[in-house]
């Protein structure tokens, strides 16, 4: 039996913060810091309890921030190039190392790395880091590579702008002057000479505050300035230092990578090195953020990839249902226009790039979410992912240094997450407890995404939507309704989601073609159990009457009968 992939997604410098009073801005000292050792066992067999199969460890990759580990041996980083007080874990400092912020003893990091894998593992988890290929920190320099490992840069020929084998582009005779100040409170500004390529395609020496100004882009060998020619033979020398980087966190027990910016990445080097490092490692599974429609089934055919976001299309259409600007009925066009690539579609609803669902620029309220689960959760054999915090309604709008008050949980700053820290510290100091409401949610992420792999119908079945059939109906609202099946073997699950604030009577009706589809035969009044509450109710089976049931605002049912 294959499991569905259920993944929680972790920012793990935030996670174990037990900080109560944190000050916009602040320094680890001040605001404190999460570390491996806060994912005990007890926290990841909870973790696992709410039905996750992979944990997604963000920011765990040695990135660069304005707090100081000179005394490890670590370069500090100048701060006008680093993302707030923590910095960009976007913005590789050495890949051959993890985060000194994460561990208790900075000396001995990868060991306490190396124990969290073991213990995540121990709980029955996979684990999941970043690997973020398209760019790394404007000062890059890794003491920690293997013995015979050669820095990225270090043989480049600066006096070019191009060459296939150097690692970064070169803007020769300029220096980097971006539209801010140098010095941002240093003794001395900050210098390159050349300057070199941002990591965002910005080609010029001197990028803006809205660039990745704190990143710069590598090269696989595309020339930009050329109409993006591509000089693939002989291998690049980023492909080697960067398929041998993918190889060393796999030796480490990390069993898959979550692909940043992919598809900045020119597909012929996945198509190239992913086979190779499942070649070592069959099992590790690559997942690529790809916005571009038109390149998904190239990524996954082509480059190899086993799963893609399927941002712009499931995520962005729930986003506008669950907000009210965009009927339920566009969420048939979202599965039609990748019904063959949908097993390889990774669904979520959050995210550490995507507003909170129960900020106040989305939905205002976690429990809004709730149908927008059940759609995304159960529509498919495809992945799942929820973002740490979201399963207790998070509403992200804390004004933490950085990033703003913006509805997102900061990846720049050290913070504390309220709820998060609550639910970890339940019962432990001072007596402090999620509120009837946040568990009350929890549950409720809890039960679907453990029926996700429970009903073999959710983890392998046939889907039907039935939304063609339910347009003229007074009592099924097709633009606050969504209204589906799964089936496998003797089971029918037939799902409705109330994206209305209010309870609704509804009429749900199970076209002819349903029956033919599936090869089951219409029948009179059956038993149906709902999932969701353990009720039962009496349903009529066939395409000659319509299944009439109550379904609660801002949620929905999952009715299963027994064929």
């Amino acid at each position: 039996m294959k499991n569905r992939i259920i993944i929680y997604q972790v920012f793990t410098r935030l996670f174990g913060n037990n900080h109560t009073n944190c000050v916009p801005n602040g320094t680890k000292e001040t605001n404190g810091c999460g570390t491996f050792a806060d994912f005990t066992q007890k926290a990841l067999e909870e973790i696992k309890e709410m039905g996750i199969t992979h944990i997604w460890y963000t920011g765990v990759i040695e990135h660069a921030t304005q707090t100081s580990y000179s005394n490890y041996g670590i370069p500090d980083d100048h701060p006008a190039i680093v993302k707030g007080k923590a910095g960009s874990p976007y913005a590789i400092k050495d890949y051959y190392n993890v985060d000194p912020d994460l561990s208790s003893q900075p000396e001995h990091r990868m060991k306490e790395f190396q124990n969290l894998l073991a213990r995540t593992h121990r709980s029955g988890l996979k684990a999941i880091i970043d690997f973020v290929p398209n760019h790394v920190a404007r000062q890059y320099h890794s003491p920690d590579r293997p013995e015979g490992v050669k820095d990225l840069g270090e043989n480049d020929n600066t006096d070019v702008a191009f060459d296939p084998q150097n690692n970064f582009y070169y803007i020769p005779g300029s220096t980097f002057s971006p539209q801010f100040d140098l010095r941002q409170g240093a003794e001395t500004p900050y210098e390159e000479n050349p300057a070199k390529a941002t990591g965002n395609d910005n080609f010029s020496p001197s990028p803006s505050r809205n660039d990745w100004y704190e990143t710069v882009k590598l090269n696989y060998g595309v020339d930009y300035s050329n109409g993006r020619t591509g000089y693939f033979s002989p291998i690049p020398s980023t492909w080697t230092k960067m398929r041998d980087i993918l190889l060393f966190w796999a030796g480490k027990g990390v069993d898959g990578f979550r692909c940043d910016m992919a598809e900045m990445v020119p597909v012929e080097f996945w198509e190239w090195a992913i086979p190779t490092v499942k070649l070592h490692y069959p099992s590790v599974i690559f997942i690529a953020e790809v916005y571009n429609p038109n390149e998904y089934r190239n990524y996954l055919h082509r480059g190899n990839f086993d799963y893609l976001y399927d941002k712009v299309g499931l995520y962005d259409t729930l986003r506008g249902v669950v907000c009210g600007y965009t009927s339920a009925r566009q969420i048939t066009g979202c599965w039609q226009n990748t019904d063959d690539i949908k097993d390889n579609m990774l669904y979520f609803l959050e995210n550490h790039d995507e507003q909170r669902l129960a900020s106040e620029f989305f939905a205002g309220d976690g429990e809004k979410g709730r149908p927008a689960l059940l759609v995304s959760a159960c529509m498919g054999k495809n992945p799942m992912m929820i973002y740490f915090g979201q399963e207790l309604g998070e509403p992200g709008m804390d004004e933490e240094g950085f990033s703003g008050r913006d509805g997102r949980t900061t990846i720049f700053d050290y913070w504390s997450v309220d709820s998060v820290r609550r639910w970890r510290n339940k019962g432990k100091f001072g007596g402090l407890q999620l509120t009837a409401n946040e568990i009350a949610l929890k549950s409720f992420y809890t039960l679907i995404l453990t029926l996700c792999n429970k009903e073999r119908a959710l983890r392998e079945g046939d889907f039907f939507d039935l939304m063609y059939a339910n347009q003229g109906s007074d009592l099924f609202n097709p633009d606050k309704c969504y209204a589906f099946t799964r089936h496998k073997d003797k089971d029918l699950l037939v799902i409705i989601a109330n994206f209305e604030d209010a309870e609704k009577h509804m009429a749900i009706n199970l076209p002819h073609h349903l029956f033919e589809f599936l090869n089951i035969s219409e029948k009179g009044e059956v038993i149906a159990t709902d999932l969701l509450s353990g009720n039962k109710e009496c349903i009529t089976l066939n395409s000659d009457h319509s299944i009439l049931t109550d379904i609660p605002a801002y949620s929905g049912k999952i009715l299963k009968i027994r064929l």
